[in-house]
């Protein structure tokens, strides 16, 4: 009888429906933070979802809702119950399906749309017009030379860095993937140098769930901008509006942008621009953020509206008419309750009522009700909870995507199924397929890692050592032509060209890794990489979102390290952080290229691929032990909107490798060229400051040769490699700089170490502390002991490693 229930159970929740199978939610379980965003995702009762798929190893599951993807765990799966579609929906949804309509609510408008054969095109409203707005009481226009500050804020993956740049001219990193922004960026609009406009990190709510919603929450809501600019995708515009509403409940100046119209017009869809202005009580201004299109209009609607603070000209959404008007009457009443407390405590009054309802408890805390209050609010939302039959949380969300339906369905042409989504459901087929999802990974990456360090970069490598080689050669020649003094001659040539020069040779392997990593994340296959991975990931305590930063870590641990802001868990980030610095980031390739190139040159790719493969075992090992000790507990649910493919943009490809070529140049000339000449100094004298012949009389003799022994179990315990190893803490590319240094040569350098202690320095340098940029990133995420810890960590686990590989090699050789 247990058995059957289960079934029962089972075939009411969402893991009951066959793929391809659609259902009406009916009620949606969980408690907390998760539940709430279950539900600002479009998860509400009374929405058609659509089971796409499972992942390959049978979870997690993609879900169609409201026309977007979205993937969660079965587990989570379990918690939503739906109910199977009546007869005349079936019809309404393979109607749909047919036309090839994306959503599930609607039909085209007719009348006054661009877009439409035989429409009148009306003109936009200007500045200020309609009547739509509304002033503060008590307000007035601000100065003419008031500075304005704007908040730049829209869902994930919606376009808002490309619109900052498009505003400011800056040129901020964009990805196809959510949570490409993680922190605040700051920039004054082209022509307006007395504003600030903040690119905000993406949000679904104003109910956040992650650290980076956080960040978003609190400089809305605390630092209090002068207005706001909301980006929307035009394209999925029923659960972008979610979030507007919320804004427009703050009673600031709000603009909504409306982007990618390019996108939906292409599709066969458009907006009734003026109509949705008229309903929603803010200037609603179309763009194309990409192109540049309706940018400049926009600026001048935000301008406008944040020099004479015009506020929405709503921000009740409740229909009195529905359910009995018990939402509204909630509200309202909760409203009148607070209002003296909520002036207090400079917090809009409906949008408090509304987080009230919802159990915010920062909201609550800031308006410091007295018992009795909190109490009668209590008492105000039980009964609206028993008139309108659904929980609090659900009854608001339900409020909102009501009105969300009622606004798209009188605006919104419907666009047919696009062709980036046509394109995306075909190439899932294959990337993340049930039996060729886990080896199109494999292979992906192996492609990437064979063209960067066996082809492309490895070519574009040999040419600049040759330039170096060359142009070190003329240099050498002229100062010695030049009679110029020894010391300067040894400090040039010995420290600067020696140092930089063999490093900057490196330069093309660098740029041709983030070549690669660039189009994974302009694409969109970041994102199926960690749809493909979480079940995976899960055995070791991740979640498959972990995945996302773990991979940037391949370029650089600082942007690896910032990326983990994404993940919801205090636990999962504190993990990741903590496992990123052993995928090895391209500032370690100059060390594996300099030591394969002397020690193994017919197997150079081969071995590079090894280490960064034995970074990612020892990754996995330490995190299967951390998530029974350090670590205990799950991973966090996996919630992720999958993005629609999309052809990398070459200015954003070529922006990217600038960055990273200008980043490492800088590296190059400041702290490797410092620390070049900080050790040929300490390399050519002694503590009396006398010129020595023989450097193991200098000063860094001394100093190194106190730790030096610690290395001479792994077989290198010369102080010169020990000095090495120590500059590595400032850039990693100062080991070979160093080792050149204090070489002079690789015949010396060969003559003094072993292969087998080559091979586990090599391991030693792939797993021991990351750069202090990165150890940086650790301490302002997540404080001062952990980057110690983390420093401490790393060195025992890469000496323990390297004392085994030194042995095995020594075995074997």
């Amino acid at each position: 009888m247990e058995g059957f229930a289960a079934v029962i159970q089972q075939n009411n929740t969402l893991t009951g429906l066959d793929i391809g199978e659609s259902g009406i939610i009916t009620a949606v379980g969980g408690e907390g933070a998760l539940r709430q965003h279950f539900l600002d995702m479009g998860l509400i009762p009374g929405v058609e979802v659509s089971l796409e798929k499972y992942a390959p190893m049978g979870d997690p599951m993609q879900l169609k809702v409201a026309g977007y993807e979205l993937t969660l765990r079965v587990a989570d799966g379990e918690k939503i119950s739906v109910r199977p579609l009546t007869a005349d929906e079936k019809k309404a949804s393979a109607a749909r399906t047919a036309a090839g309509i994306l959503s599930s609510e609607g039909t085209s408008p007719k009348g006054e749309n661009p877009a439409e054969p035989g429409s009148a095109l009306l003109e936009h409203p200007g500045l200020g017009e309609g009547g739509r707005y509304h002033v503060k009481k008590g307000e007035h226009p601000l100065p003419d030379d008031a500075r304005l500050t704007f908040a730049l804020a829209g869902n994930q993956n919606c376009g808002k860095t490309t619109l900052f740049n498009q505003l400011t001219g800056a040129n901020q990193h964009v990805g196809n993937f959510p949570g490409v922004t993680v922190d605040r960026k700051s920039g004054a609009i082209k022509g307006h140098p007395n504003t600030e406009i903040t690119d905000l990190p993406g949000i679904y709510s104003m109910s956040p769930y992650t650290d980076e919603e956080i960040v978003t929450r609190q400089f809305i809501i605390g630092e209090k901008p002068t207005a706001i600019i909301n980006i929307v995708d035009a394209t999925n515009i029923e659960r972008n509006l979610y979030l507007t509403m919320q804004l427009m409940e703050l009673d600031r100046p709000v603009v909504l942008a409306l982007n990618m119209m390019d996108e939906l017009r292409g599709n066969g869809g458009s907006v009734r621009v003026n109509l949705m202005e008229s309903m929603l009580g803010i200037p609603v201004v179309p763009i194309s953020a990409v192109k540049g299109e309706g940018v400049e209009e926009l600026v001048k609607h935000a301008l406008h509206i944040a020099h004479y603070q015009e506020c929405p000209g709503r921000t009740d959404f409740c229909d009195k008419n529905d359910h009995g008007g018990a939402v509204h009457r909630c509200l309202h009443a909760i409203m009148h309750l607070i209002e003296d407390h909520a002036l207090a405590a400079d917090i809009p009054v409906r949008f408090a009522a509304t987080k009230l309802c919802e159990n915010d408890k920062l909201v609550m805390d800031a308006l410091k009700l007295d018992q009795n209050e909190k109490e009668m609010i209590e008492h105000i939302i039980v009964q609206m909870e028993e008139e309108r039959g659904l929980d609090r949380t659900a009854a608001i969300a339900d409020m909102r995507f009501q009105f969300i339906k009622k606004l798209v369905a009188a605006t919104v042409v419907r666009p047919h199924e696009s062709k980036e989504h046509l394109r995306s459901l075909k190439i899932d087929k294959i990337l993340t397929g049930k039996y060729t999802a886990i080896p199109s990974f494999i292979l992906i990456m192996g492609l990437v890692f064979w063209l960067t360090f066996g082809v492309i970069g490895l070519a574009l490598q040999n040419l600049m050592a040759a330039g170096i080689s060359a142009l070190t050669a003329l240099t050498d020649q002229a100062l010695t032509a030049a009679n110029v003094n020894t010391v300067l001659h040894s400090l040039i040539i010995d420290g600067i060209f020696t140092g930089v020069g063999s490093v900057l040779s490196f330069l093309p392997i660098i740029v041709t890794l983030f070549f690669f990593l660039s189009l994974l994340e302009d694409t969109g296959y970041m994102a199926r990489i960690a749809f493909v991975m979480d079940k995976l990931l899960r055995r070791i305590g991740l979640s498959g979102r972990s995945i996302v930063p773990m991979l940037i870590g391949f370029g650089c641990s600082v942007p690896s390290i910032m990326a983990s802001r994404t993940l919801p868990s205090e636990r999962d980030r504190k993990m990741t952080i903590m496992l990123t610095p052993f995928m090895s980031c391209t500032a370690k390739y100059p060390i594996y290229g300099f030591f394969v190139a002397a020690f193994f040159p017919k197997y150079a790719w081969q071995i590079v691929i090894g280490l960064y493969a034995l970074g990612v075992l020892v990754g996995i090992l330490v995190a299967r032990i951390s998530k029974d000790t350090v670590f205990k507990g799950e991973a966090v649910p996996f919630v992720m909107e999958l993005p629609n493919y999309r052809l990398p943009s070459p200015k954003n490809v070529a922006q990217l490798l600038w960055e990273k070529a200008k980043d490492f140049l800088q590296r190059a000339f400041t702290i490797i060229f410092l620390a070049s000449i900080v050790i040929w100094f300490l390399e050519t004298f002694d503590f009396h400051l006398t010129m020595v012949t023989d450097s193991q009389k200098s000063m860094l003799a001394v100093i190194a040769s106190v730790i030096a022994p610690v290395f001479r179990p792994l077989g290198f315990g010369d102080w010169r490699i020990s000095t090495s190893l120590i500059t590595g803490f400032l850039a990693k590319e100062s080991v070979v700089s160093t080792l050149n240094v204090l070489f002079g040569s690789t015949a010396a350098l060969m003559a003094s170490l072993e292969p087998s202690a080559a091979v586990a320095l090599l391991v030693f340098c792939l797993l021991y502390t990351p750069c202090v940029a990165a150890i940086s990133s650790v301490r302002n995420e997540l404080g001062g002991k952990w980057a110690a810890g983390m420093v401490l960590f790393q060195c025992v686990i890469a000496w323990i490693c390297s004392f085994v590989v030194h042995l095995i090699v020594m075995a074997v050789m």
